[in-house]
């Protein structure tokens, strides 16, 4: 018998080399080349079949668009970051770390699910009788959950097109493997081919698929990079495992929003949806403390208040520390460059330590006006008067951009409470919102003078 031939395959990529290399040759990244077996190419030569029916060419505007319809998961915070439920034909991979609650609530939604529609489990961790000790232990409804303990892929496949179910969901991929190539289990050829062929056959059959996708030290999901370009929506678990709440953040979504953020608390049964997630990133303090600033952000379509964490300290090293937690770091230094140049407070000699309360990950530029003031309240020692809650981007002149969406944030802050908001000139409302004072800015000096008035 002919000796396998091993190849490496580069992670980020999918580029094929016939010997390691420190760098990739295809795309050029540094130690992404992973040993596999090379592939029979005599047994899968004909294995690929097109995703739909080959119509020739036609011209867009006569292709008939309809919206489709989306099938409710049973778990609203679920739908939200999915755009509204899973769609026919949809190809959905959902990431996170070890234990956080992947399979729980994909377990919790399909429960759901059958009441009303043909769906199935395919596990390829756990044994039929694990997944039934957490399906008691939840309290959800089994009795018209079909399972399917296997990790074949061929035998999946199989049983999908004989039962013809509405949503299956694969936990995970990683685990799968296809006869037609050599290579282990969660090698980067088994994984791509196995999510190539699951998907090929959503497209065909029109069944919404959930992949559960493992990660890697570094957060991202393990496999090959294009695992992400197949699929129709990747989601990531966020959040400490030592912690009850988690977040679902959507990063691609091809029938929704994306940033889209689903807030959960993890309970003895199973995830629940939060239903007003600012209280979870709110601290609750009995007096106002310096270092501490009210955040009014935007994630996807929904307004949350994060109270944003400074530390100002003498620094004792020649290098001063930066250290943001759940925010960006560069754009830290950058901010604290312009808060020195524009409003003449310097901060050369002390070390800034900053902190978004309830480990949320703040990624847009409204938040820098939020992230200032609480520098300076640290550093003088002064805290911000209550019911004072901020957003607007700085920019490197001085000057306070205006942040997407003011109006919704506008309206958020005055739902919980907030008496007054400083916000950027061009965000002022047009018709004043009761109970709440908006205080236009234009430049960092003027925030910065304004703020402390009451």
């Amino acid at each position: 018998m002919a000796k396998a031939r091993a190849q490496y395959v580069c992670s980020e990529c999918g580029g094929v080399s016939p010997k390691w290399a420190g760098q990739c040759p295809a795309c050029s990244a540094w130690n992404t080349l992973t040993e596999t077996v090379a592939a029979d190419r005599t047994a899968s030569r004909n294995r690929f079949a097109p995703l739909a029916p080959t119509a020739g060419v036609q011209l867009l505007g006569a292709v008939s668009a309809e919206e489709m319809s989306r099938m409710p998961t049973g778990v609203d915070e679920f739908d939200r970051v999915l755009g509204g439920g899973l769609v026919e034909g949809s190809v959905v991979l959902i990431g996170g770390d070890p234990g956080i609650g992947k399979s729980t609530l994909l377990l919790q939604s399909l429960a759901h699910l059958s009441a009303a529609h043909p769906v199935l489990y395919v596990s390829g961790e756990e044994s039929a009788g694990q997944v039934a000790l957490r399906a008691r232990r939840l309290g959800v409804d089994a009795d018209r959950l079909p399972l399917l303990a296997e990790i074949a892929l061929e035998r999946i496949v199989a049983a999908i097109e004989q039962h013809r179910p509405a949503v299956v969901v694969v936990d995970s991929i990683q685990t799968l493997y296809s006869e037609q190539l050599q290579s282990a289990p969660g090698s980067v050829a088994q994984v791509r081919e196995c999510a190539a062929q699951l998907t090929r056959m959503s497209k065909q059959l029109g069944v919404a698929v959930v992949m559960i996708g493992h990660v890697t030290k570094e957060g991202t999901l393990a496999g090959p990079r294009v695992l992400e370009h197949m699929v129709d929506t990747v989601l990531y678990f966020e959040g400490d495992t030592h912690s009850s709440f988690r977040l679902v953040r959507a990063f691609k979504n091809r029938f929704g929003a994306v940033n889209e953020l689903g807030v959960f608390a993890m309970t003895d049964r199973g995830l629940r949806g939060v239903s007003n997630p600012s209280a979870l990133f709110l601290s609750q303090h009995r007096e106002q403390v310096p270092g501490a600033c009210v955040l009014v952000t935007q994630e996807g379509s929904r307004p949350l208040l994060v109270e944003i964490q400074a530390l100002v300290d003498d620094a004792h090293a020649p290098n001063p520390k930066r250290l943001g937690v759940g925010l960006e770091q560069n754009r830290l230094a950058m901010l604290l460059a312009v808060l020195h140049r524009h409003a003449g407070v310097a901060l050369y000699d002390q070390d800034v330590f900053l902190n978004a309360v309830g480990g949320v990950r703040i990624g847009e530029p409204a938040s820098d006006l939020a992230v200032l003031l609480a520098v300076v309240s640290s550093l003088r020692g002064k805290p911000l008067p209550r019911g004072l809650a901020v957003f607007g981007e700085v920019g490197l002149a001085g000057e306070i951009r205006p942040a997407p969406r003011g109006q919704e944030r506008l309206r958020e802050a005055a739902k919980l409470g907030f008496s007054r908001v400083l916000i950027p000139q061009a965000n002022a409302p047009k018709r004043p919102i009761e109970g709440l004072e908006a205080v236009a800015v234009e430049r960092i000096d003027q925030a910065l003078s304004v703020a402390w008035d009451t």
